[in-house]
């Protein structure tokens, strides 16, 4: 008996799955350095979706206007903190300098008792202690400067870092603003391919991770805005310096 013969053709079937993965992949290689952007972009957008909603209504429906002042907040938040880092580090350049300076005649003081009474390390803490304490200025100096040299190398390299996370941040503002402006058709969007690929539950689990980033979201800002407040409170109380600077640090962190 003769084989049916199939209505369609392996080679090309499996040449069409190839390239089309190809395409996937490719795609996905060039999205790459912008996914985190992306994904941190939805969920700001998810999470202070009904924030945008209650500002939009209070400016007549107006969603471009709306979407600025969103934005603007978010790029408060972000410029702010590093303004006032980077005027602390300005305003502070002659203490660093004449801290650097003052490495040259470096000496411990006396270690406060109750560090060894500390269990486990109070006495290896203690004995490493009186050792460098004991040691001249020359030698104390010398012993740290291959320390300082690092941290300083660190430093250098971390500026980079630096550039390149505002540069990210700036890229997920923008995103978010799009998102924004658009976040009726993307919402639609996202839930026609859930209910493409899982029907009625793809929908409802879509809903469900709405709402779950939207929780996440507010109890970690929550978190960290009631404490950072009180750690800011505490240095000022203490009289720490640059208790704002502290607290800004201390809210990002």
């Amino acid at each position: 008996m003769k084989a049916p013969t199939l209505p369609w053709d392996v080679t090309r079937i499996l040449f069409a799955v190839v390239a089309i993965g190809g395409l996937i992949a490719a795609t996905f290689w060039v999205l790459r350095p912008f996914l985190p952007a992306v994904i941190w972009a939805a969920m700001i957008v998810i999470a202070t979706w009904p924030e945008m909603r209650i500002i939009e209504r209070r400016l007549g429906g107006r969603r471009g206007v709306a979407v600025a002042v969103m934005t603007l907040i978010m790029l408060a938040l972000i410029l702010v903190p590093v303004g006032i880092a980077v005027f602390t580090l300005v305003d502070r350049a002659e203490d660093i300098a004449a801290w650097t300076r003052s490495l040259a005649s470096l000496s411990l003081p006396a270690l406060r008792e109750w560090v060894t009474d500390v269990p486990l390390v109070g006495k290896r803490i203690a004995a490493g202690w009186q050792t460098l304490a004991s040691m001249r200025s020359e030698d104390l100096t010398t012993r740290v400067s291959p320390y300082l040299v690092i941290i300083v190398r660190w430093l250098i390299s971390q500026a980079g870092s630096l550039l390149a996370l505002l540069v990210h941040l700036l890229l997920t503002l923008a995103l978010s603003a799009i998102l924004y402006a658009k976040g009726e058709a993307a919402a639609a969007w996202m839930l026609a391919f859930a209910r493409r690929l899982a029907g009625g539950e793809g929908e409802r689990a879509t809903r469900l991770s709405a709402q779950a980033i939207r929780a996440i979201a507010l109890g970690i800002v929550v978190t960290a805005l009631i404490q950072s407040v009180f750690g800011g409170i505490g240095l000022a109380i203490t009289g720490v310096p640059h208790p704002a600077l502290l607290t800004a640090i201390m809210f990002l962190l």
